[in-house]
């Protein structure tokens, strides 16, 4: 039994969900607008302010499309009433942020600085405060895509766990690795 495919995604005000004929549901709202195109299996039925996904087995392939895509319409039902924020720390001696636009400049420590477009569809914000680690800010309505180039960024200089330098998210905690221990004489 899928416990999160059975719950019901509550439509707030001012958010419009609709399913089209050839299984599509496009979700909009004040941020913005997704779609998201459903197994022809699973069927979609919006209720008032209410959507329910439904499976038509207890195949173990139904049960899993089925908690798939109430999640993935959730996010979206999310997105576009709220949106999603990401926040990133470049922790490191030397280590820059800025933007022009959409591009990000990085300095994390190579011997070239790194120049990374951000689509359109989310909002960039660099933070750079004298005593304090240079932040990045993602602003979306689209949750896969802003995880996406978090991680994207993020995979320029991964954590390492000895200085715990690199790119990490607001508030994770690096588990750190003791050194190499001194020869006893």
């Amino acid at each position: 039994m899928s416990r999160i495919g059975n719950v019901p995604v509550n439509i707030p005000d001012g958010v419009t969900v609709t399913v089209s004929k050839d299984n599509v549901v496009t979700v909009k709202g004040t941020r913005g607008e997704l779609s998201q195109l459903v197994d022809p299996a699973i069927k979609v039925n919006v209720d008032g302010n209410e959507l329910k996904v439904e499976r038509p087995s207890d195949q173990k392939h139904h049960k899993s499309l089925h908690g798939l895509y109430r999640s993935l319409i959730n996010n979206m039902v999310v997105g576009v009433s709220e949106g999603y924020k990401i926040v990133q720390e470049l922790v490191g001696v030397g280590y820059k942020a800025s933007h022009s636009g959409q591009i990000l400049e990085l300095a994390l420590g190579y011997s070239h600085s790194i120049f990374f477009e951000i689509p359109k569809e989310i909002k960039l914000e660099t933070i750079t405060v004298r005593g304090k680690n240079p932040t990045i800010v993602l602003e979306s309505h689209d949750k896969q895509l802003i995880g996406q180039i978090a991680a994207k960024i993020r995979s320029f200089r991964k954590p390492e766990p000895y200085k715990g330098k690199g790119v990490i998210f607001k508030g994770e905690v690096i588990r750190r690795k003791a050194g190499k221990a001194a020869a006893a004489k």
